[in-house]
């Protein structure tokens, strides 16, 4: 009994969750690459916004992560890049900044 309630509180005993870089999307300069978390039959919207360097900027990334959840991971991989296009539209660089980025 003591021991369900102690794994349950220091972390024993969870299931890892898996995530997997999903196919690149170039979309207006950037790359958006879906990695969607497998939370045991539904996957939660997330992966990374990645502008590659240039003369004189340095390569830059923004992890995206959404509460959305869905039932499978190529829905996932969509909504996330669909999602990942919006944002790019609605703010480009200013992805990259500090106040955007924590």
């Amino acid at each position: 009994m003591f021991g369900k309630l102690f794994s349950g509180l220091f972390g024993s005993g969870r299931t890892e969750k898996s995530s997997r870089e999903g196919e690149a999307v170039e979309y207006n300069g950037y790359l958006i690459v879906p990695q969607c978390e497998d939370l045991g039959g539904q996957f939660r919207v997330s992966g990374w916004i990645r502008k590659l360097a240039t003369e004189g900027s340095p390569a830059r990334e923004h992890r995206f992560e959404r509460s959305d959840v869905v039932p499978g991971r190529d829905a996932c991989e969509e909504l996330m890049v669909s999602k990942a296009q919006r944002m790019i539209d609605d703010s480009g660089d200013a992805l990259f900044t500090d106040a955007l980025s924590q």
